[in-house]
């Protein structure tokens, strides 16, 4: 059997509750973590010639998915796309908890159209302070309110969008940029024993394609499938794990051999 050292540790995820986050969320669980469930409560007022990419999950999703892990999970609400959010977001869930042995950066903003013809300078600024912004911000604080000597793991979520997609250039931009993040606060915190690494999805089933785009998606990953937010969960847990002891600043690719 594999320890993964997890059990009784505090973790924070941020977008938490829905899809990839809860897959997460679920994934810290089983390992005996108890889990702060970050999420959005209110709806964000919709750009003006725009869409959002995905449905945010609100309080009762949160507060529901804190009831079904247990071991006093808890759901905990900050709007990351403020200037303070993010630091907000970090104090109280370490009042909570006590300390964050493990941060997952994993909140996103996605929104269409995206494209070179349609970028503002409001659509890149939107997607920069959720994707890029509020994790270095996050991961600061995170490491400001360490105390001691006691283990941090701080795992980014980014995707393969990072290397290039067409029609993501604020999302895909605003995700190269996390991966850099991912390697120069590696370097920088390393000397105090904390480490930060990085997934970086392929395609993932997560209600947004249709029968006819999933069968087109999955031709194009080499391993013949989608994949689905467990697949991204493990190697989350596996990142934070005692496993990984030795693994900082890295961007490991789970995506099916997609865009290799």
């Amino acid at each position: 059997m594999i320890d993964t050292q997890l059990e009784g540790k505090n973790v924070l995820v941020t977008g938490g509750a829905g899809n990839i986050g809860a897959a997460i969320s679920r994934a810290f669980a089983a390992q005996g973590a108890r889990v702060a469930i970050h999420y959005l409560a209110q709806d964000l007022p919709t750009p003006e010639g725009a869409e959002w990419g995905h449905i945010t999950p609100g309080t009762r999703e949160a507060e529901k998915l804190a009831r079904e892990l247990g071991n006093g999970s808890f759901a905990v609400s900050a709007d990351l796309s403020q200037p303070d959010g993010a630091r907000r977001l970090a104090v109280a869930a370490t009042e909570r908890l006590g300390s964050i042995d493990v941060l997952v950066n994993n909140a996103a903003h996605c929104e269409t159209p995206d494209t070179v013809d349609g970028l503002t300078a409001e659509s890149l600024e939107r997607h920069y302070r959720v994707n890029a912004i509020a994790p270095a911000v996050l991961t600061t604080e995170a490491a400001r309110l360490r105390t001691g000597d006691q283990s941090l793991s701080i795992v980014n979520i980014s995707t393969d969008a990072a290397r290039a997609f067409p029609g993501q250039i604020g999302y895909g931009t605003s995700k190269a940029a996390l991966e850099g993040l991912t390697r120069a606060t590696a370097l920088d915190l390393a000397g105090r024993g904390i480490r930060v690494n990085a997934v970086a999805p392929g395609p993932v089933q997560t209600g947004w394609m249709g029968e006819d785009l999933l069968a087109q998606a999955a031709t194009v990953v080499p391993m013949g499938r989608v994949g689905e937010p467990e697949d991204i969960a493990d190697a989350v847990v596996f990142l934070a794990s005692h496993q990984s002891r030795w693994i900082t600043g890295q961007v490991l690719q789970v995506a099916g051999g997609h865009a290799l």
